[in-house]
């Protein structure tokens, strides 16, 4: 049975069992179904739809005296329904559910979501020139809303725009770089430098990288010096030949910053009860590089993605559910966040809260 051909009354069964099994981490059963949702079909109906969806990979049964449970591709055909319809919107109609199901907390959550959205940007907005601060705020934030674990990487100095680069100078041969982005990061290096070079030097250097290339991406301006470097026989005026060679080193910034926040949450899920699962799930997120490298692949998505189970490449990843999105200032990518956590997974408040966030982020960017 392929996707789009599941009729109506099985994707209501389905999507029944996956919100009921997400409120309860229990094995769903066909009785639990039927009282529980008012669909009009007996629960030996229920019974054989189930069977169906198990058989054809969309459920399984841990035991044979017990419920079903989602499977990975359970959940991804939950999780696109969720896109197709709208984020905050039921999959099942209010009137063909009980209200004390996830529905009527669905509403509840999202009408919290947005009064908080609109104080978080306000909040956010106070932070600009602060990126460790505001990234601090960001996962502690996701994390405490969702239980769940928050990662986020802040803005790449490459993709970051210049404000101002200064120069001090330390030792004889040394000097400190310290550079300024336009969102707010602060950079510094030591670097080595003629020792003939003195402070007001520096100052002079400094004073013609900020006016040739302020408003520049790093990226933009590290072309710009590798393309005039290959110059043949390219004759310089000798400030900005030591120029060109001093910024060269400065925008060498060795390791990239990540935020995690929400470990010791996440811990106390039932779903990780099992030492070894939990053992596995720290592992893999105390692996800062897995972090960073699985974060950057998604850099160039567009829109929030929901990577389920063993959907995520890296095998230390296929107990776990991965909600992410860019942000951006203006049309650029500049940075990702993610909440991480079970295959069982509140999909629908995770989606909400990093897509909500993330636009947060990207408008205090813009600013």
């Amino acid at each position: 049975m392929a996707e789009d051909v599941l009729d109506e009354r099985t994707r209501q069964t389905l999507f029944a069992v996956v919100e009921s099994y997400i409120n309860k981490l229990e094995p769903v059963g066909s009785r639990f179904v039927t009282k529980r949702y008012s669909f009009g079909f007996s629960s030996a109906t229920i019974r054989n739809i189930m069977a169906d969806l198990e058989e054809y990979g969309f459920l399984s049964q841990p035991h044979i005296s017990a419920g079903r449970v989602p499977t990975d591709k359970g959940y991804r055909f939950y999780v696109d329904s969720i896109f197709d319809k709208g984020v905050g919107s039921p999959l099942i109609s209010d009137s063909d559910t009980d209200k004390d199901l996830s529905v009527g907390q669905d509403e509840a959550i999202f009408e919290f979501l947005c009064q908080f959205t609109r104080n978080f940007a306000r909040k956010l907005r106070g932070m600009k020139n602060d990126t460790n601060k505001m990234f601090f705020e960001v996962t502690n934030t996701l994390s405490s809303m969702s239980n769940y674990i928050s990662i986020a990487i802040p803005p790449k100095t490459e993709h970051t725009t210049l404000n101002r680069i200064d120069f001090i100078k330390h030792k004889e041969d040394k000097a400190v770089a310290i550079l300024l982005t336009n969102e707010g990061i602060v950079k510094n290096k030591m670097l080595k430098v003629d020792s003939r070079l003195t402070q007001e030097d520096l100052n002079r250097i400094a004073e013609y990288l900020n006016s040739e290339y302020s408003g520049y991406t790093i990226d933009e301006i590290k072309r710009v010096l590798f393309k005039r470097i290959k110059q043949e026989k390219m004759m310089w005026d000798d400030l900005i030949s030591k120029a060109i060679k001093i910024y060269e080193q400065a925008m060498s910034f060795a390791g990239e910053d990540i935020f995690i926040s929400g470990i010791y949450d996440v811990m106390n899920l039932p779903d990780f009860s099992d030492i070894s699962k939990l053992k596995e799930v720290a592992g893999a997120i105390k692996d800062k590089h897995l972090m960073l490298r699985f974060l950057n692949e998604l850099l160039n998505a567009k829109g929030v993605q929901v990577l389920i189970g063993r959907e995520n490449s890296d095998r230390q990843l296929k107990n776990l559910s991965i909600v992410a999105s860019t942000y951006k200032e203006g049309d650029r990518p500049i940075g990702v966040i993610a909440l991480i956590g079970p295959t069982r997974m509140h999909y629908s408040k995770a989606i909400y809260m990093v897509d909500t966030i993330a636009k947060c982020i990207s408008k205090t960017f813009e600013q």
